[in-house]
């Protein structure tokens, strides 16, 4: 990451980390970095989730105190956001290829497995998104948007479609997954099915069964659809 740090926890000025100038003041001489404290938040992140990390819990796991990490990072808020965008960074971006839908389908894949390796991650969105990691990848969605035709607002639409789609089916799953008993999920579906009379679509349509369609299939097959509707298809 190259996010720029702030010069100290007197700093009181406000907006977003991502909007906030760098005062330029010359910084503690310190082995402590922006870069390794948000390492250390995005592995206490991945094990207590958002509600778990505290400035405190990080100052433990790091071995330094409070206000040290307070001269890279100065709000939970910020550290929220530049972890959210480090895992970004997880999400590869090919080169552009010969069709517009294979860059979208390989961000899209990419995104909703990196969100997956850290279910706290969906959960973020709609906090700011202007990390350089966050914006590189929405270029790249657009640009590959561009390529196949839209513009306008159909380009802004889609562009929110395809995003909300990869958020809804990280956070859809990243839900069952935290519940840690594999037979949940099934004991939901033995419900639907024993309350068929009540719900006789679902028990058709085999909602929730895993062994008609994974995950992973669902997931591409929806790609395709918005795919198709958004290409004109």
């Amino acid at each position: 990451m190259t996010a720029t740090e702030f010069d100290g926890p007197d700093d009181r000025r406000g907006g977003t980390v991502w909007l906030r100038a760098d005062p330029g003041r010359p910084r503690r001489p310190a082995p402590l970095t922006r870069e390794r404290i948000v390492d250390a938040a995005v592995a206490l992140l991945d094990e207590h989730g958002a509600d778990g990390l505290t400035m405190r819990r990080l100052a433990k796991h790091l071995a330094v105190t409070s206000t040290a990490l307070y001269w890279h990072v100065r709000t939970k808020d910020d550290l929220l956001d530049l972890a959210f965008d480090h895992v970004f960074a997880e999400v590869e971006l090919p080169g552009p290829g010969d069709d517009w839908r294979d860059d979208v389908r390989a961000l899209a894949r990419g995104w909703r497995a990196a969100m997956l390796r850290h279910p706290w991650a969906p959960g973020l969105v709609g906090r700011p998104m202007l990390g350089p990691n966050v914006l590189a990848r929405t270029e790249f969605l657009q640009a590959a948007l561009v390529r196949g035709g839209l513009s306008g607002a159909r380009l802004s639409v889609l562009t929110r479609v395809v995003a909300n789609y990869v958020i809804g089916a990280a956070l859809t799953e990243a839900t069952w997954r935290r519940a840690g008993d594999a037979g949940v999920r099934a004991e939901a579906r033995r419900h639907i099915a024993v309350n068929r009379a009540a719900y006789p679509t679902l028990d058709g349509s085999g909602h929730l069964d895993d062994s008609r369609w994974s995950d992973d299939e669902l997931f591409d097959s929806g790609l395709d659809v918005i795919l198709g509707v958004g290409s004109g298809g």
